[in-house]
């Protein structure tokens, strides 16, 4: 019998978002892949330093405790290594205690053709090409970008933070905020007040969680003293009275959200700061700069919003992560 992936919440984690590869990156750039493959070779017993997405990782598979007999949630580990040079990643997953045991190496080429084939609900990586690529393939990912962010082990929660427009829901209305400007999205949402938007690149992933949330409370209410541990949050610009198709689309998907910020221009790092998110998904890059340092950040580079593939701004600040993770190198 088949091991069933599509009953899965997965998470598709490339080397490069687990683990901090700095170093191994730059034997790579500075000395070719002959030195890196033996560089890993010699230190394939050091265990490599935790990388932007690894609390979340630990944190979303700490909570396959709600039922153990079936594990809700699957991480695969998509890498650009092949089998030889990825052992020390694999080596460094059992010292950290992680249980992920599914693996694809794709020897240099891009791991995000093969997302769909794991029942992927996200791709994280700090390969911007790669993850470029899978959201212009319909594949929902995020780039990530290095953090100031300590995890504190003593916290038991999984904090996950979402903007709306452009994530959860499509970019039909940033489209007209940024074709025609304020007023006219404004009156666009009022008079469409009560009409869903339609399901954004991460709609998938957020249902999933909060049906994993609904899980995580039953459990809770029956043995009290294991308190509910996954906290679901949206950060919007949105504020009235664009509030109301925000509360419109929740309602349709039958999802209550512990957190709502209905910002209207608050910079959206004072809050994300308090929340302390274990990632905070965005589709503008401003939003990311200023958050990134704080809490771990992904950018999803979808529709309006990253028009052209990208602006200036955000061609600059995908060569700093590139940078780190060259398109044919190790991630």
């Amino acid at each position: 019998m088949s091991y069933p992936i599509d009953s899965k919440l997965v998470i598709a984690i490339a080397s490069s978002a687990l683990f901090d590869l700095s170093e191994p990156d730059r034997v790579f750039r500075e000395q070719g892949l002959a030195s890196y493959r033996q560089y890993q070779r010699e230190h394939e017993d050091d265990c490599l330093p935790p990388g932007v997405a690894f609390p979340l990782v630990r944190r979303l598979l700490s909570l396959n405790e709600i039922s153990p007999s079936e594990a809700l949630i699957e991480v695969v580990l998509v890498s650009r290594n092949d089998p030889d040079t990825g052992l020390r990643v694999f080596k460094s997953i059992q010292s950290s205690g992680l249980d992920i045991s599914r693996a694809a190496f794709t020897g240099g080429k891009g791991p995000f053709r093969y997302l769909a084939a794991f029942n992927a609900a996200l791709f994280l990586s700090a390969n911007a090409d790669d993850v470029r690529h899978a959201v212009m393939r319909g594949a929902p990912a995020g780039l990530v970008f290095p953090t100031d962010f300590v995890d504190d082990l003593a916290d038991p929660e999984v904090r996950i933070a979402f903007d709306f427009d452009g994530i959860i829901a499509d970019d039909s209305a940033e489209s007209i905020f940024q074709s025609s400007g304020l007023q006219a999205f404004l009156a666009a949402e009022t008079d469409a007040a009560a009409v869903p938007l339609p399901a954004g690149p991460l709609s998938r992933l957020f249902r999933e969680l909060a049906a994993l949330q609904r899980r995580d409370r039953e459990c809770a209410a029956a043995s009290p003293r294991k308190p509910a541990r996954l906290r679901l949050a949206i950060v919007t610009a949105r504020s009235a009275p664009a509030h109301e198709r925000v509360v419109t689309t929740l309602r349709s998907w039958g999802i209550e959200v512990d957190e709502v910020f209905f910002l209207g221009g608050i910079e959206k790092a004072r809050i994300l700061e308090v929340f302390r998110p274990h990632i905070f998904f965005d589709d503008q890059l401003g939003h990311i700069d200023t958050a990134k340092h704080l809490v771990p950040a992904a950018h999803v580079p979808f529709g309006v919003a990253n028009a052209g593939d990208l602006t200036s701004a955000a061609e600059e600040a995908l060569a700093e992560a590139a940078d780190r993770a060259t398109n044919d190198g190790p991630a």
